[in-house]
């Protein structure tokens, strides 16, 4: 019979060949999961990746927007929120001859445009145009706390050097994407947005129903008297960055456009917030002036933002006004044309001249 230390001794090995087996397997197949996702590359990081087409297969646009910037395809962009993301690319081309990328962001902070500006100029260079599409994440006097959104913000991929980006990279979502890669290369998988940046995220306009627009845009705010409500000293520290932007892009041609959401979502006159609004929007026509760049302004009670007609929503307006919009916005920044039905005013003209 054998002694109880050898049944020891022998489980004791069995025990350790096993766990050794068990670590050889677990990292050797977290070795070719990361060789896989590597040679994918689905952030467009590695030089020696596969010699693939990297479309837009994932809707995390912070993540996969970077590589349509160090592509070096575009000499031109916009960049703003999700008002801005209906802004076709296409259209702009043909007005200003450039080669735009729209690279708006649901919810995207003033900081994430910032920096999403810097890296394009550090990468590419001074664009040949800069659209910015203005809404209220400019005038967020708390911008400086608010730098990021619950999405989170993958600062590795806006970084000169993608050294510290690989460690970053063994992560289910990354896994994700990286198989999605190879079904679009097997015709298993769409492209989710345009290779340019553009995306129709708003419903197909054919299924557009008037009522449920109306109950999505909600009530329009009742005007107040302006003697209730006296101008609140109040500070915007994302104008500081747009400042800093601009002046990285001396000879481009710079428009700020306030995007027309719906009066709805604009504040009421004569409150607090409309005054901070106007102050605001006076402080960034002053740096646009400094910086020879357009101020043209939507964001106003108009034909159109009083018109439910042409909304999804208080914020997001359907695809026939995105096209006016892109059309109207460029001809009115390079010939200074003014809008036939007051839908827009242009604040700051080129070469800070004022209308």
């Amino acid at each position: 019979m054998e002694p109880a230390k050898d049944r020891i001794d022998d489980a004791s090995r069995q025990w350790r060949v096993f766990v050794a087996m068990f670590a050889a397997i677990f990292v050797g197949g977290l070795m070719l999961v990361y060789t896989f996702i590597v040679l994918l590359d689905p952030y467009g990081i590695n030089p020696y990746a596969l010699p693939i087409q990297r479309a837009i297969v994932s809707i995390s646009q912070r993540y996969m927007y970077p590589q349509l910037i160090r592509s070096h395809h575009f000499d031109s962009f916009v960049v703003g929120t999700s008002t801005s993301r209906l802004l076709d690319p296409r259209i702009l081309n043909q007005t200003f001859h450039a080669r735009f990328v729209n690279l708006g962001m649901d919810s995207m902070t003033a900081w994430e445009q910032s920096t999403v500006m810097d890296y394009f100029v550090r990468k590419v260079g001074a664009p040949k145009v800069l659209l910015v599409g203005l809404d209220g994440v400019w005038c967020d006097p708390d911008a400086g706390r608010h730098r990021i959104t619950f999405r989170g913000f993958p600062s590795w991929l806006y970084e000169d050097t993608a050294a510290r980006a690989f460690a970053y990279l063994l992560n289910y979502g990354t896994l994700e994407i990286a198989g999605r890669l190879v079904g679009y290369q097997l015709g298993l998988y769409p492209e989710r947005i345009r290779n340019d940046g553009f995306e129709v995220f708003v419903p197909p306009d054919d299924t557009y129903d008037p009522e449920r627009a109306r109950h999505n845009i909600g009530r329009r705010p009742a005007p107040v008297d302006r003697r209730e409500a006296p101008p609140p000293q109040i500070s915007f520290p994302a104008l500081s960055w747009l400042d800093a932007a601009l002046a990285k892009m001396p000879h481009s041609i710079k428009i700020l456009t306030y995007m027309p959401v719906h009066v709805a979502a604009q504040p009421a006159p004569g409150t607090s917030q409309a005054q901070a609004e106007i102050e605001c929007k006076q402080q960034i026509a002053a740096i646009a002036a400094n910086r020879d760049a357009v101020v043209i302004d939507w964001r106003i009670a108009s034909p159109i933002t009083e018109n439910d007609a042409n909304y999804w929503d208080s914020l997001h307006y359907r695809l026939p006004l995105a096209q006016r919009i892109a059309r109207e916005t460029a001809d009115a920044a390079l010939n200074g044309s003014p809008a036939h039905d007051g839908a827009y005013q242009i604040v700051v003209r080129a070469a800070g001249e004022a209308p």
